[in-house]
């Protein structure tokens, strides 16, 4: 069979598909589609696209897509079907299956993790902007509450992905930031106050790509508190996350 040569780009973060966006229309080349009413193999065929009718793409959901006849039968198919198509110039379809290729090619993460900050339960959310395969931006939050103290901190920092091509595949970054450290209510009297200093960050960790939009992280990270006394503060983070692309 011809190799497929068009990419239809319909996949976003949750696994649908804008349906305001500016979708493809399709021609069938095969006998014909079998139409299903939900996006899955346990609904039933309800209406039968035949050879040569054209279609057009209204949204995805996995590996199911949601179309339109001309007739206005709007039904869902499944990914292979869709590949026995032809664009407008006549040219076999290939549709991106939200495999491992597209991540790939992200642009965008947005996940959230769970450690220990210095043996205190640590809660943190991230966001990272991907520049090139090997590198990228991230820009996070942590919150750690402890029995004495609450500490927030604020991240910008640069990551070296080592092998990208790999599902399992190491990392390291860079980065600075600030921390606050705020006693707890019953502590104040005692004459400690809110400190805040600014941080340096290395990190070292590991990313597995899971399935879907999905990816683990596991992450050893060591922070530098810069501090106005003769010794500077260090502190060390364990934390176990996902992360969505798009």
């Amino acid at each position: 069979m011809t190799k497929w040569i068009v990419l239809i780009g319909l996949m976003v973060s949750t696994g649908w598909v804008n349906a305001e966006d500016e979708f493809p229309e399709v021609q069938i080349v095969e006998p014909y589609i079998d139409m299903h009413t939900g996006p899955a193999r346990g609904y039933p065929v309800f209406y039968v696209a035949e050879k040569g009718e054209w279609i057009r793409v209204l949204k995805r959901r996995t590996n199911w897509f949601k179309v339109r006849t001309e007739k206005g039968k709007e039904g869902w198919v499944k990914q292979q079907d869709l590949q026995l198509t032809l664009n407008s110039k006549g040219e076999p379809v290939e549709v991106a299956d939200g495999s491992f290729e597209s991540y790939q090619s992200r642009s965008f993460e947005f996940g959230a993790s769970g450690g220990s900050l210095e043996s205190v339960p640590s809660l943190s959310a991230f966001a990272s902007w991907v520049i090139t395969e090997n590198i990228s931006t991230e820009l996070s939050y942590t919150q750690a509450l402890g029995d004495f103290s609450e500490s927030r901190l604020a991240l910008l920092s640069v990551t070296h992905t080592t092998f990208p091509e790999w599902r399992v595949s190491p990392y390291f970054r860079l980065g600075v930031g600030q921390i606050q450290t705020k006693p707890r209510a019953n502590l104040v009297q005692s004459g400690e106050e809110t400190r805040r200093n600014d941080l340096l960050a290395g990190s070292i960790g590991v990313r597995y790509y899971l399935t879907q939009n999905f990816v683990l992280r596991l992450e050893y990270q060591n922070l530098l508190a810069l501090t106005e006394r003769d010794e500077n503060e260090e502190l060390e983070e364990w934390k176990l996350g996902f992360a969505i692309f798009f």
